[in-house]
């Protein structure tokens, strides 16, 4: 290994920060017996950030999964709709590996002979080592296709199941899975991913099995439990899978996406109040779950100042500010939010006076210079003369703006 690890040493310092860092190699396994080769990929901005963890994907079957998995991940990186993430690829078809790798026993379906020593492999060997070199957060992923998938599932007869996340494609199921594992995931205390799919062209014997798994989980009804189940039609066993990892990958990171137009309509408009609580619930998620400390995003404060406006819940822009100022300290963000409250609550003084700091502040976003100066310019001309009493229009008479279009995703600034 410490070949691999200098020579991805060499990749940050020389690589384009917006390029994936990928580099093969072997690790030699005292349990497995042999040196066996891993992929392992750097998410872009693992040289820029020093400080951030990532969640880790292990990927079984990495020959072949690598690549579809790495091109979701990476189309979804650009659009900031999945989080970076570090993958590690297991190579197991060079020499047919899989199937031993693999290995079960016929009678209790639990990991046997080479099967339990891969098993400790990814473990107690792969996982350790990962975590040691590289930054990687707590929330950790596994995938796998048919008898990869299915022995993947072994991981949830633990009482504390090293993984957080299950992506199952056609899985070829030991005896007894279909029974065992929804009693497995009822039993389970901790927050739980589970995808899994077949397809009309799969096998009929393992379809069948696939199905009445997904009969017996749907019984289960946990908070812990975010469960997914597809069954693609016009599929074969092998094209289900380009359909299937982006279906897992969103379900699994759906809290990390920006505030989406639906989620505004459905989930934030609708609210009476605490709009942001919302969003800084929506951020404790994603640190808690996935381990991911992240800015608040551009577009969803202009989700929640819209939020804010068409439900005239005013006194919520000094909430909101407060947030600005922590994650935008230097940025006009802070005090626009703060002029925008006494603005819409008719105190155009002090809302002139806001958008006057906010002009000595960096720009940030569609937030400019000249829009503060401009604003209170307008605002100025409504203020009494010198000598001049001007009676204030009650707040409740300000007619709220109702924004024509709820927020948009914006594409990430790298």
């Amino acid at each position: 290994m410490k070949k691999l690890f200098l020579l991805l040493a060499i990749f940050i310092c020389t690589n384009s920060l917006f390029a994936q860092k990928t580099i093969t190699d072997t690790i030699n396994s005292q349990k497995l017996g042999e040196e066996r080769e891993i992929k392992i990929s750097l998410p872009p901005s693992y040289s820029k950030n020093k400080t951030q963890k990532y969640p880790l994907l292990v990927l079984l079957d990495g020959d072949f999964l690598f690549d579809p998995f790495y091109g979701t991940l990476s189309y979804g990186y650009y659009w900031d709709d999945l989080p970076e993430v570090i993958i590690v690829a297991i190579s197991q078809n060079k020499n047919g590996e899989r199937e031993y790798d693999s290995a079960t026993d016929g009678e209790t379906g639990l990991p046997t002979e080479k099967g339990e020593k891969f098993f400790e492999f990814i473990g107690m060997e792969l996982i350790p080592t990962i975590q040691k070199n590289f930054r990687t957060a707590p929330f950790r992923i596994v995938a796998g296709l048919d008898v990869t998938a299915g022995f993947m599932n072994c991981y949830l007869y633990k009482d504390d199941p090293i993984f957080n996340a299950y992506i199952s494609l056609s899985p070829e199921l030991p005896v007894g899975m279909e029974e065992q594992i929804p009693e497995r995931l009822a039993a389970i205390t901790k927050n739980i991913f589970y995808y899994h799919c077949t397809a009309d062209g799969d096998l009929k014997k393992m379809r069948a099995r696939v199905q009445a798994m997904d009969t017996e989980i749907k019984k289960i009804n946990k908070p812990n439990l975010n469960y997914r189940y597809e069954d693609f039609k016009g599929a074969s066993h092998y094209s289900l899978v380009p359909h299937a990892i982006p279906s897992a990958l969103y379900q699994i990171f759906s809290v990390y996406q920006p505030i989406s137009t639906t989620e505004f309509q459905e989930k934030i408009a609708v609210l009476p109040s605490g709009y942001v609580d919302y969003l800084i619930a929506k951020y404790d998620v994603l640190e808690k779950e996935l381990g991911l400390k992240l800015q608040v995003r551009m577009n969803d404060f202009k989700a929640i100042e819209a939020a804010i406006i068409k439900n005239k819940a005013y006194n919520e822009f000094d909430q909101l500010a407060q947030l600005a100022s922590k994650d935008y300290p230097k940025t006009m963000l802070a005090d626009y939010h703060m002029a925008q409250m006494y603005e819409k609550k008719g105190d155009n003084a002090r809302a002139v006076k806001s958008y006057m700091k906010a002009f000595q502040m960096q720009e940030i976003g569609d937030l400019t210079k000249d829009m503060m100066i401009n604003r209170a310019d307008e605002l100025k001309a409504s203020l009494p003369k010198k000598g001049q009493k001007v009676e204030e229009t009650p707040v409740e008479e300000i007619p709220a703006e109702t924004p024509t279009e709820t927020p948009a995703e914006e594409k990430k600034q790298e």
